[in-house]
């Protein structure tokens, strides 16, 4: 079909629905348009990145309980969460931190397990660090996992020697101290870093510089981080938190600043009442879920507004922006250590998924790479464990359901949907994207924000025909729903065939507080 058909029709259906619309029914105009034979950038898998920080129970007892526990395990490495995250396709996990790493000296994790320096967690618990999980465990999971590893260095309270030997020692096969180091800790053939990060939170507590310091030191490290062996560092400068346009501006303005690396992270937590008191992660009423929505979907203001800037230097997108902390923060489980950050996760934080990697999609052209913080045990984590058990949160069904939106390539789509009221305030009621793999198969993802009320949206597809849709879906009977050791399955996908096909137009019947995710094969 030519484009200029296309655009035709896509404004014939725009202007049926304008005139045509039940002005006293809002569900007439729940639309979406999917052009199938016009197509935008490739969805980088690195999107659905994950972050392991040494906090709480993330990675003691959470993804390694060591070679001599009862719990099975390879190398260490806990065999039921590995098996899990295997099925979700982790595409690249960041580690060791998060604030950690401003703390966190390499040479205290290499070597025999017994003359391992142990340490202090200052950020995190004040509890003591054996660093028996160190470098070469970290690796050893990446390789287990199938995924690269996002290696966040050491500014804050670091060196720039440290740091050039740090990836000398994992990426270099040339003959120097730090390789003849690391074969004699067992590693005879280097490693292969994808993601190396200068520096954490160095607004915060990565140092609390200012923009201008953090560019100028920022450079002086990248200087020295080296392409060895084959290895390709894409470096990430520490970019801001929230709405902090004007670092992005500080490191972005300088074309001598911007060679020095190649993507620029950001971070973003959606707090409902504020850091002093963030809500409970059950207990909570529709106020409370709505202003979770709400700040899920400033994500895309924030990613707009930053890429405005980084547009106005770097107009070829060579530079990725790297969501590397995202996902929602409450106030940890009663009786669990505040330092710990361990929190259930519900069906709010299912959909809360759902919005985040929609808007990530949308931006593939910006958004290289995204860290859901954090990976188990911390935060809005896709997994929990306690002893040897493990339970699959709402947040994993999500990533699971998401998949298929792997180095897929984006398709152009028009949403006109109702909003989802409460009291004065309102937000979309729909999220939603939709691309097609290597096979030609389309992949349209949704999530209805509102928690009472089913949504019906048509979805005209045009450009090709399809013989044979299937579809998942993720709900709930109550908004606050989640998986618990006693009750593992009450969130859980199923099939789902709420939908009709004529014409070339979905009619989808979504189930209020629902993620769905349909399959068209041609």
């Amino acid at each position: 079909m030519k484009k200029s058909i296309i655009v035709i029709k896509i404004l014939f259906l725009l202007t049926w629905t304008q005139t045509n619309g039940q002005k006293e029914d809002q569900s007439a105009v729940n639309q979406l348009i999917i052009v199938t034979n016009h197509s935008g950038p490739v969805i980088s898998k690195d999107i659905y990145g994950h972050f392991s920080e040494h906090l709480g129970n993330c990675i003691y007892g959470g993804l390694w309980v060591g070679t001599d526990s009862k719990i099975p395990n390879t190398y260490g490495i806990r065999n039921d969460v590995l098996f899990a995250l295997r099925e979700i396709k982790v595409p690249n996990l960041r580690w060791p931190g998060g604030c950690f790493a401003d703390t966190y000296h390499w040479k205290d994790g290499i070597g025999p397990k017994e003359r391992r320096a142990s340490i202090i967690n200052t950020n995190w618990g004040g509890v003591t660090e054996d660093n028996s999980f160190g470098t070469h465990e970290f690796m050893k999971l990446t390789e287990l996992l199938g995924c690269d590893a996002y290696i966040n260095g050491n500014v804050g309270s670091g060196s720039v020697k440290e740091m050039a030997d740090w990836i000398e020692y994992l990426t270099s096969g040339a003959v120097s101290p730090m390789t003849s180091l690391r074969k004699e800790n067992g590693q005879d053939k280097p490693w292969k870093v994808k993601y190396f990060a200068i520096g954490n939170e160095n607004w915060g507590c990565g140092g609390n510089m200012t923009a201008e310091f953090y560019s100028n030191t920022m450079k002086q490290y990248s200087t020295f981080l080296g392409n060895y062996s084959g290895n390709q560092l894409y470096r990430v400068a520490c970019g801001p938190s929230d709405y902090n346009f004007g670092w992005t501006e500080t490191l972005m303005k300088d074309a001598g600043t911007r060679e020095m690396f190649q993507g620029l992270s950001i971070h973003y937590y959606s707090v409902v009442d504020g850091w002093g008191f963030k809500g409970s992660a059950t207990k909570f009423d529709e106020r409370e879920w709505f202003e979770t929505m709400r700040l899920n979907l400033q994500m895309d203001n924030i990613i707009k507004g930053h890429s405005a800037i980084m547009d106005r230097y770097d107009p070829e997108k060579t530079k990725g922006l790297v969501v590397d902390e995202w996902g929602n923060w409450y106030n940890v489980e009663p009786g669990t250590n505040p330092g710990f950050l361990y929190q259930q996760n519900s069906m709010r934080d299912a959909v809360t998924a759902a919005i985040h990697l929609n808007i990530f999609n949308q931006h593939a052209d910006r958004v290289k790479a995204a860290n859901l913080a954090q990976m188990v045990n911390v935060l809005q984590s896709v997994i929990l464990t306690k002893d040897d058990k493990m339970v699959l949160t709402p947040t994993y069904w999500v990533f699971r359901m998401f998949r298929v939106h792997q180095e897929a390539t984006l398709l152009n789509i028009d949403l006109r949907c109702e909003d989802y009221v409460y009291g004065n305030k309102k937000i979309p009621a729909i999220s939603a994207s939709a691309s097609v793999d290597k096979d030609g198969k389309v992949h349209i993802s949704l999530a209805n924000l509102n928690p009472d009320k089913p949504i019906t949206i048509t979805c005209p597809v045009i450009g090709d025909s399809f013989k044979k849709i299937t579809g998942e879906v993720l709900t709930a009977t109550q908004m606050n729903s989640y998986n618990s050791f006693e009750n593992p399955d009450i969130v859980k996908p199923v099939a789902f065939n709420g939908f009709t096909m004529k014409d070339g137009i979905l009619s989808i019947t979504m189930p209020s507080k629902s993620v769905v995710v349909l399959e068209l094969i041609k």
